[in-house]
């Protein structure tokens, strides 16, 4: 499945040149963790309540489906104030001997300025968005390729993981991947209505308050922001909620199925998303996102990929019941 309005996106599994190995059966959502006791570990309690979800500066793509602009009830509900990182991560692989999509596949997405592979690894190029490379090899330990590792990146997000591993992830954690709603709701701040968490302007005072790509995508990034790619997720200022990076620097998986309708019927009350589907909602943005063609930096804006798609920009942070125990 192939979005050809979504160049800076993850492409999905299907989509390189070199055909993917069949997917694993994608586990099925539910409403929290099944199999260890809930934990809130590292998460912020949010009170939930009233909010206006959507887009209200008609900046979105129609394909995204950001409008109307609709009244959403939340309950309280805990999320990650970052994203999981790789140190994370490594800590559930080591426990429970995951595998994740990508190293089932043998291959995966990667930009092709961050690609460190031998040229024999490189598989094909994403049909739309050449600057896609299907590398064989890439996975989360090794994201840029086979000569890439993650040592030096303990506290970056976690990339190179699929919505598979990410709900994995999260069931071991005692956790759930938040909805789209909850995301949106945590990642706005507080405040209503704002474009990004921290206000309407990009760079206040000529700072930069997120990762996303400077320059002439997608051959010259002139990282003014401080990074080239990933980011430790402590970077730049949490919003009024005490998250961090709800812009820019890795997509982030959410719990729903994805719809570009679903707005002009989504319930009031906590809202879960279509009832069935072929892609997963994925918010934020990333590193790779520019004014230009993708402003999917907004805190508005949604994307969606399928569930064993993974890339080099597409991560997650996980949710939990207000019931959890501390």
């Amino acid at each position: 499945m192939t979005h050809p309005h979504r160049p800076c996106c993850p492409p999905a599994t299907d989509s390189p040149a070199e055909p993917a190995m069949p997917a694993p059966p994608a586990p099925a959502p539910g409403p929290g963790p099944d199999t260890r006791q809930q934990s809130t570990r590292g998460q912020v309690r949010l009170p939930g309540g009233e909010f206006s979800m959507g887009d209200a500066f008609d900046e979105g793509y129609p394909e995204d489906g950001e409008t109307p602009v609709h009244e959403v009830r939340l309950a309280p509900f805990h999320i990650d104030e970052t994203a999981v990182t790789n140190a994370r991560f490594a800590t559930f692989v080591k426990a429970t001997g995951h595998v994740t999509d990508a190293e089932r596949h043998g291959s995966s997405a990667v930009f092709h300025l961050a690609v460190d592979a031998p040229s024999a690894d490189l598989l094909g190029r994403a049909a739309g968005a050449p600057w896609w490379i299907n590398v064989r090899g890439a996975h989360w330990r090794r994201p840029e390729g086979a000569r890439s590792s993650i040592a030096e990146r303990q506290n970056h997000p976690v990339v190179q993981v699929s919505w598979n591993d990410a709900t994995a992830y999260a069931r071991w954690a005692g956790k759930r991947l938040p909805t789209e709603a909850e995301w949106e709701y945590a990642a706005r701040g507080g405040p209503a209505g704002r474009r990004y968490p921290w206000g309407d302007e990009l760079t206040p005072g000529g700072r930069w308050r997120c990762n996303i790509w400077q320059g002439e995508f997608p051959h010259t990034n002139t990282a003014e922001d401080g990074y080239l790619a990933t980011a430790p997720v402590k970077s730049y200022r949490p919003n009024g909620y005490g998250l961090w990076n709800t812009s820019g620097n890795v997509w982030e998986w959410c719990a729903d199925w994805f719809s570009p309708t679903y707005y002009a019927h989504s319930s009031v009350e906590d809202p879960r998303g279509p009832a069935q589907g072929t892609s997963r909602v994925m918010r934020g943005g990333s590193y790779l996102c520019h004014n230009s063609y993708c402003n999917r930096y907004r805190v508005a804006a949604r994307s969606a990929n399928t569930p064993e798609s993974s890339s080099g920009n597409l991560g997650f942070r996980c949710a939990n019941d207000a019931s959890a125990p501390a």
